[in-house]
Order: C-alpha cells, then structure tokens, then sequence
C-alpha cells in the first residue's frame, strides 16, 4: 500500500479575449465585437471509497485541467475547460508540499477540495470601447492556472489499531478476529504495511475494523525500523490495544514492550496516550506466558491499563477481547479531522487587499513591483500590442505606481517587472485617445 505521494497539479490557463472589429457588407466602419476567452479549468481532489491506495500516483506525477477556449468575433465566447477530478483514498490528507500548510482532510466518502484553481478567461475588446475610442484594438490574454505542488498523506480510517513489537503476534491475532489474510512469519518486520480486517462481534450485528500496524521499535519515531512510516495511521483509530508477547519469545519482557510502546507514541504524538487502551497478553497458550500472567497483570494495571490474556494460535480469551473491544468503542469519542469539515470543503484565497502593492529596486536599472491585482492585469496583457501596454500604463497610473516610481527615481530606459512580465520606462502612448 503506498500511503504517501508528491505530486503536481496544474489548472488550466484561461482562454484569450479577441480583438476582432465587424466586417460587415454595409458597415464600413464596424465596432469591435470580440468575445471573451473561457474560464480554464480547476483541479479537485475526491475522497472516494474504491480506492485504498496512492499507488496510482507514482506512476504519473503531474496533472493539468483543460484550458479555456479562445475568444471570436461576433461576441462568441471560448468555451470553459473541463474541470480535473482526481479520485484518492478516503482519508487523505492533503498538503501543500512547498510550504507545509495543511489544506484538507479528506475523510468523508465525496467530499472535495479545490486544489488550483482555473485562471479567468481574457476580456475581449468590445469591454474596452468608450465614447472617445471606440475601436480598440486589443483584447486581454487568459490568466494562468494556479499551479501547485501537493504532499498526499493517507491515514486509514480504523476503529482499533494493533500496537506491538515485532513479532508480537498482531497478524496472527488479526487473522483469528477477523477475515482479514495478513502474511505471518517467525521473523521480524513480516508486516510491511498496514492491514486492515472487519471483526463481527459475537451474537449481534455489530462490527468494527481492526489495523494491524508493523511492528514498533525502539527510536521508531525518529526512523527507527518502519516506525516513523506508519505511526500516522495510529492517529485515526478510537481505541489502541497493545498486544505484547507474554512468552517473551522475542526476547523483551512484556512489560518492558509496554514501556517502549508507550514512549514511542509519546514522541510521536503525546495526545495518543490519552487514546482508551487495553493490552493483550498473547501467547498466553505457552507455559512461558502462563507463567508471568499474574505478576504483569498487576503490573501493567498500575501504569493504568486493563490486560486480557489472549492466544492467537489456540484462540484462548478472543471471544472477551472482542466484546470488551466492542464496549469500549460504544464509550470512545469520534476522532477529530486534520481540517474544518464542510459538506465541499474548498480552499478559500486568503483575505487580501488589491489596492495593495510593493516596489522594489533591483540594480541601477531594474524595478519590481509586486502586488495582486497589478500582477494578474500584467500577466493578462499582451505586451506586444502596444495599445495593450497603453491600458497597462493606465491601471499602473490610476493606483498611483507610476507616481511612486517616479518619486522613487526611475528613469526612461529602466526596466519594470510585474509579475513574469518586463516593460521599458519610457515616455507613455497618447493616453488621451485611450480615455
């Protein structure tokens, strides 16, 4: 099972506008009539119950939406880009991989969150007509998707996981629960991913499922073994039940695995200690474990943990493990999400100011200015239409950048970039026609 991918998404790019004037028969001197360019098309992320892997996701690593369509003469639109869709397992949790923000949780059967968003298709130039210059001759470009590079994570949805040292005897009590097939061997580390079964309880209807985690070791939360990759599925269970070896074939005294369990997930995350718990005393078949169950029950009651003597193999005490499982379920509270759940669950922009911008002098030659609304107008202007860097310089005026670079000592023949666009400083077109 691969529960863990980095990948690429990519919303589509919005279509152009069109700078197209009438060409008709009997009106030489149409207006323009060109059309706007679609919207591209965005990228979701779905929880959806068939998959149970990320292994799809190792194979392609980078997805992008359809762009919008372009824009045409006689006011015809371009058509939207399809929106991208792609399914992941439920209980994804979903990051942004550059920065580490945590974006959503998705752990409820078709919920979806945005994960780039489409860019806005490019005006035509029937919106930039007025009274005193009413055949434009320029249209916008489409705005860019958003990209983004996401870390997915997935965290299984389990009622009870199975805690233990290597060669514990998990799987094996696994397989005696439930239906569940885990592979069982004599050796450590036979559990190599987490494995999950449905246990039915006994006379009712009731069920629950079950994850066997690989074995733990000493330093597992540092990488120690496969610890470290698996410790996150333990934050989705309600109820942990430590499973420890009575016979100490694997050569550590039970109450000492007790001990190392406890550490190793107070490391991780200290809040998973405060979990409801039991520990099962397996192997309680041998004489070795026979021999040692009243003194470690005692013992391990004092840490404050109830223990039940259990067997795997000859399936001793399963019947009271499952039912004390069951009724401590019934009491045990819901697991919170990694993220506010919401029937969509969408990644909102964060509240902004686009009046807002910033200039910045980079060598004897070169400006920057870096600002929301600046930049996307910037982006959206075809800068080898001059009338379109015209209507540039006009929005760079009207929020008052030009005045600020002035006074702050440009010169004609500087360089301004704005976003990934760069323009020479030099004397401005004839505005006037452009009013």
């Amino acid at each position: 099972m691969v529960d863990q991918v980095v990948i690429e998404v990519k919303a589509g790019d919005g279509g152009n506008g069109s700078a197209s004037l009438r060409r008709e028969k009997f009106v030489p001197k149409g207006g323009p009539d060109g059309g706007d360019g679609g919207r591209g098309g965005s990228v979701y992320l779905v929880a959806d119950p068939s998959e149970n892997t990320l292994l799809p996701y190792t194979f392609k690593k980078r997805y992008v939406a359809e762009s919008g369509g372009h824009g045409r003469s006689q006011k015809r639109h371009g058509k939207a880009g399809a929106d991208l869709f792609l399914p992941v397992p439920v209980g994804t949790v979903v990051y942004d991989d550059e920065t580490g923000e945590l974006l959503a949780d998705l752990s409820t059967p078709g919920q979806k969150v945005l994960v780039a968003r489409g860019g806005r298709g490019g005006l035509g130039n029937t919106h930039f007509a007025t009274s005193t210059y009413q055949t434009p001759r320029f249209a916008e470009k489409g705005e860019p998707g958003e990209e983004r590079r996401l870390r997915l994570e997935l965290k299984l949805l389990a009622d009870v996981s199975l805690v233990g040292l290597p060669n514990a005897g998990k799987s094996t009590l696994l397989s005696a629960i439930s239906s569940a097939r885990p592979k069982i061997g004599n050796y450590p580390f036979t559990t190599l991913e987490p494995v999950l079964g449905v246990v039915q309880v006994p006379g009712s209807e009731k069920s629950f499922v079950v994850a066997d985690i690989p074995g733990l070791v000493e330093g597992a939360h540092e990488g120690t073994g496969l610890g470290d990759e698996f410790l996150r599925h333990i934050e989705r269970t309600r109820v942990l039940l430590f499973v420890v070896d009575g016979s100490s074939q694997d050569g550590v005294d039970p109450l000492d695995a007790i001990r190392i369990l406890r550490e190793e997930l107070r490391y991780y995350d200290p809040k998973l200690l405060e979990r409801p718990s039991l520990v099962a005393f397996n192997k309680i078949d041998l004489p070795e474990a026979q021999q040692r169950w009243e003194s470690f029950k005692k013992e391990v009651e004092t840490l404050g943990y109830e223990a039940l003597p259990v067997s795997g193999a000859s399936r001793e005490g399963l019947r009271e493990l499952i039912y004390k499982l069951s009724q401590m379920l019934e009491n045990a509270p819901p697991i919170g999400t990694f993220a506010p759940q919401e029937e969509q669950a969408v990644i909102r922009p964060r509240s902004i100011d686009h009046r807002w911008y910033q200039i910045r002098r980079k060598g004897k030659r070169t400006w920057e200015v870096h600002g929301p609304t600046i930049e996307r107008i910037a982006v959206m202007t075809d800068i080898t239409n001059p009338e379109a860097v015209n209507r540039l310089e006009r929005e760079m005026d009207r929020m008052g950048i030009t005045k600020d670079l002035e006074n702050a000592g440009i010169e004609p023949g500087h360089v301004v970039r704005i976003g990934g666009v760069e323009i020479e400083w030099g004397p401005s077109l004839d505005k006037d026609q452009n009013k």
